[in-house]
C-alpha cells in the first residue's frame, strides 16, 4: 500500500477524537419528566470503586467501534437496569477534554416512565440513584473553585536544540470546578460542568 492510500484509509471518513488518547468515555445525562418539570437522574458510585461515593452520570469506557450513544445506553442498562428501548436520545452536548488525556462525551436522553419503573441500581457499581429538578440548577448558582495547571518541564529538555531560552514562557492553564449541594448530595467536577451546560440551555 502506498503512503497516499494509507493516509486516505486512515483519515477518509474519520471522526476526529483527541490526539494521543488511549480511551474515550461516554455518559448518559438522563432526563425524567415529573409533575414539577424535568429532572436529571444521577447515581452515586459504590464505595468499593475508584472515586467511590462520588455523584456521576451513568457511563463508562467506549468499546472499539461503539458510538457515544451506544456506550452511554449500554452502561446505563448495566448500572441502573434501564433498557435502551426506554431512552429517547435527544442529542449530544459538548464533550469535555480531560487533562488526563481522554474525551468525555455526554449523551442527552429522556427516560420513559417504563424505564424509571425498571430502575434497579447494580450494587457492585452504584450505591444509590436520585433526581434533581433542572430548575434547581437554573435558580441556584454553583460554588466555583479554580486551580492552576502549571507546566513542569524536565531539566533535560533540549532548549538549545529547539531554539528557545531556558526561561521560555510555557503555557499555563486554569480549571474551574463547580460545586452544587443538593439534599445531602454534592454534584461537582465534570458532572457539574455538563449539568451547568444542560441547565443553561433550558433558559
Amino acid at each position: 500500500m502506498g503512503e497516499l492510500e494509507a493516509l486516505r484509509r486512515r483519515y477518509g471518513g474519520h471522526e476526529p477524537g483527541l490526539l494521543g488518547a488511549r480511551h474515550g468515555y461516554a455518559v448518559l445525562c438522563p432526563l425524567v419528566e415529573f409533575p414539577d418539570g424535568l429532572h436529571l437522574l444521577y447515581e452515586v458510585r459504590a464505595a468499593n470503586l475508584r472515586q467511590g461515593g462520588e455523584v456521576c452520570f451513568p457511563g463508562g469506557r467506549m468499546e472499539a467501534g461503539e458510538s457515544a450513544a451506544d456506550c452511554a445506553l449500554r452502561e446505563t442498562e448495566e448500572e441502573l437496569s434501564i433498557p435502551p428501548s426506554a431512552v429517547t436520545v435527544l442529542g449530544t452536548p459538548d464533550f469535555i477534554c480531560s487533562q488526563r488525556g481522554f474525551l468525555l462525551r455526554p449523551v442527552l436522553g429522556l427516560v420513559s416512565a417504563a424505564g424509571m419503573a425498571c430502575l434497579r441500581p447494580a450494587p457492585a457499581e452504584v450505591a444509590e440513584a436520585f433526581t434533581v429538578p433542572l430548575a434547581f440548577f437554573r435558580d441556584t448558582a454553583p460554588e466555583i473553585y479554580r486551580y492552576e495547571l502549571l507546566p513542569q518541564v524536565p531539566e533535560s529538555f533540549p532548549y538549545a536544540a529547539v531554539g528557545i531560552p531556558r526561561d521560555y514562557p510555557w503555557a499555563r492553564g486554569q480549571t474551574e470546578v463547580p460545586v452544587w449541594h443538593y439534599r445531602g448530595h454534592v454534584i461537582w467536577g465534570m458532572t457539574a460542568r455538563i449539568t451547568a451546560d444542560i441547565a443553561r440551555n433550558t433558559e
